[in-house]
């Protein structure tokens, strides 16, 4: 998957290599009609964030 599928994803722009690991970018979301998580001022995304069920 890393030699072959992930270089492809980064080249199309729906991967982005990060120093914390891979991230999708807004294109990515966009492609899959979901929406993209809101990111914290420190760079986490607000995954736990909302009301709880």
């Amino acid at each position: 998957i890393e030699d072959i599928i992930e270089p492809y994803l980064i080249q199309r722009g729906f991967v982005q290599r990060t120093p914390r690991g891979r991230i999708l970018t807004r294109h990515a979301y966009q492609h899959l009609g979901i929406a993209q998580p809101r990111r914290e001022t420190n760079g986490q995304s607000g995954f736990f964030d909302g009301s709880p069920d």
